[in-house]
Parts: structure tokens; sequence; C-alpha cells
């Protein structure tokens, strides 16, 4: 096994999806592999889905995993659009078990914060980062000077007596029709009480709806720089397999 590559594994509500990752690069070396998500999706057979993803790969060496939850030390104290088994669940012993490999198991969107402040969208940047990635809900990573502060879930923050993310995810601009007009004034509410509470130096802006970035960010009048995210969908498997590669070789 090369020093320089990585397993990365991304759990979703309705995919998994994994690769070998280059470390150096921030790429990937292999072919992503993506299986649909069992339902349920209990601990049992998300563990069984990742594991043929590692056998099909060939896969014996350092593994991270995102998981759709909070993670503290490997342990889920929640779970979004997953079985609510998973709460109160060892993952990184789960999926250890099942891989037959060290896991290191994260929060996904602190997977993907880790993976753009190394090689996409807030490489370089120093200070306060904070990533947010709009989809079914909000997800955030918070980073200082390239370090990461786990689970800050500033998608759950009241705003105007709502949950943020109830408003201003993507979902919300799906489900309730809205031009990206009519989103980017919530995303932009949103932000600026973001920016209220932690003056970051950059925002970068994740989830499927960055690939649009062009028809919303331009839209938004707030104070601090924005980016949409470079790494798209393989930030989370990159961030996952820079989690793994750099617990293990402290």
């Amino acid at each position: 096994m090369s020093t320089s590559t990585a397993f990365g594994v991304d759990i979703g509500g309705s995919g998994i999806k994994g690769a070998i990752v280059d470390l150096e690069k921030g790429d990937l070396a292999t072919e992503r592999v993506k299986l649909l998500t069992p339902s349920p999706s209990t601990p049992a057979a998300v563990a069984k889905v990742v594991a043929r993803l590692v056998t099909q790969a060939g896969w014996t060496g350092e593994l991270g995993a995102t998981f759709p939850a909070v993670i503290n030390h490997g342990v889920a104290k929640s779970a979004a659009n997953v079985d609510k088994g998973w709460i109160g669940t060892d993952v990184d012993k789960v999926l250890s078990d099942s891989t037959q490999c060290a896991v290191t198991v994260l929060n996904d969107a602190d997977a993907a914060g880790i993976a753009e402040a190394r090689f996409g969208a807030a490489r370089g940047v120093d200070g306060v980062v904070i990533l947010l990635t709009f989809g079914t809900g909000i997800g955030s990573a918070l980073l200082i000077d390239g370090r990461l502060v786990p689970n800050t879930e500033l998608g759950h923050l009241e705003l105007d007596g709502h949950d943020a993310e109830t408003k201003a995810s993507s979902a919300a601009k799906d489900n309730e029709d809205l031009s990206y007009k009519q989103w980017a004034k919530r995303v932009q509410r949103y932000l600026r009480h973001v920016e209220n509470l932690f003056t970051p130096d950059l925002f970068v802006v994740g989830g499927g709806v960055s690939k649009h970035a062009d028809k919303w960010v331009p839209l938004l009048d707030i104070s601090t720089p924005i980016k949409p995210a470079q790494l798209l969908n393989n930030a989370g498997i990159v961030g996952a397999a820079m989690a793994a590669h750099e617990k293990f070789t402290e």
C-alpha cells in the first residue's frame, strides 16, 4: 500500500460512494463507485454495503468515512437521512468490523471542509473559514487556520423563529418552488447572521446547488468573500481519506 493513498467513503441518505484517494493531489486515484443506500439504512445493512465497496476495490489499508450525523469520538450522536438506530452507535467500530480496516468516521460537511481547505476553494486561506453545504439541510464546517472545529451544525441556528435550514436549504428552494432570486434573499439573511456570530474570512458554499453558483452567488450582498466549493461531489471522499490517513500517521 502506498503511503500517499487512502480509501474514502461518503455515506449519504440515498447513495454510498467510495474510491481510493491520491492524498498528494487531493483527487481520486480510482473511479468513484456508488451503491444505493439500503432501506432501511440500519447499521448492519450500511456496514455491508461499505464492506462491498472496499472488497471490490481490493483495499486493506486506512479508510475514512463520512456520515450524516454529529460524530463524537466515532459515535453517532444524531442521524440525518439514515435510520435512527445509528444514534449512540460506535460507527468507527461497526465499519472497522465489517471492512477489517482501520476506520475513521467524521461528519460529512466536516470532511468536505477539510478537503476544500487543503485542496479546494479555501486552500491557503488563513483565519476563519466556514464551509456551508446546501442540500436537504445545511451542513457546516468551521476551520481556523486550516484546522477543523468539528460538529458545528450551523444549519440549525435559529433565525427569525425557525431552524435556519428549513428556510434556506436547497430543499426549501425546491419544495417551495422559489426562484434563485427569492432563495438568494433567504441565503443572504442566513449568511449575514452567521457573519455576525463568527466574522469569517471566507465562506465556501457547497452541495448540489453549488454547481449553479453563477445563478445565485452574485445576488448575495454580504461583507465576507464567498467562493463555490471546487471539489464538488468528491469532497466528502477526499476529506474522509485525509482524516483517516492523518489520524493513523500522527
